[in-house]
């Protein structure tokens, strides 16, 4: 068995995930339906993960920072952020996050692009998706 192989096998297969939707519009109109927050939820349970909080937040580094910093002291194992990723100036959810990873995964945002393209072609690369590991929590 290879060392991947070791890792995977000795992973948990449950984890306990909060989701944070970052649009300013859905924060101040509470009315509009967060669809990929939803997506998430359900792809998550559905693959035996527990998702323990949902939170919609604006597009203001304070706000998505203080949110993080809760999060990182609860329950939480992953940390899942949705929104902000883009190139209006709205979009600063990477600037709020990035500075704060311990150890950054690159491989990350080029599979996220990747099979990104599938879907939506040449638009996938104007996303910024990034993870990471911030106090031990996938971020």
């Amino acid at each position: 068995m290879g060392t991947w192989e070791e890792h995977r096998e000795g992973a948990r297969k449950q984890l306990d995930i909060s989701l944070v939707t970052i649009s300013t519009s859905k924060y101040l109109d509470r009315t509009k339906k967060d669809i990929s927050g939803e997506i998430a939820r359900n792809l998550l349970e559905k693959t035996g993960h527990r998702v323990l909080s949902t939170t919609i937040i604006p597009d203001r580094k304070d706000m998505i920072r203080r949110e993080l910093l809760r999060l990182l002291i609860s329950d939480t194992d992953v940390i899942i952020t949705s929104g902000g990723t883009g190139l209006t100036s709205d979009d600063i959810t990477i600037e709020a996050i990035t500075p704060l990873f311990k150890k950054e995964i690159p491989g990350f945002g080029e599979l996220f692009r990747r099979l990104s393209y599938d879907e939506i072609g040449g638009a996938s690369m104007l996303t910024r998706a990034a993870a990471g590991v911030i106090e031990g929590k996938l971020v």
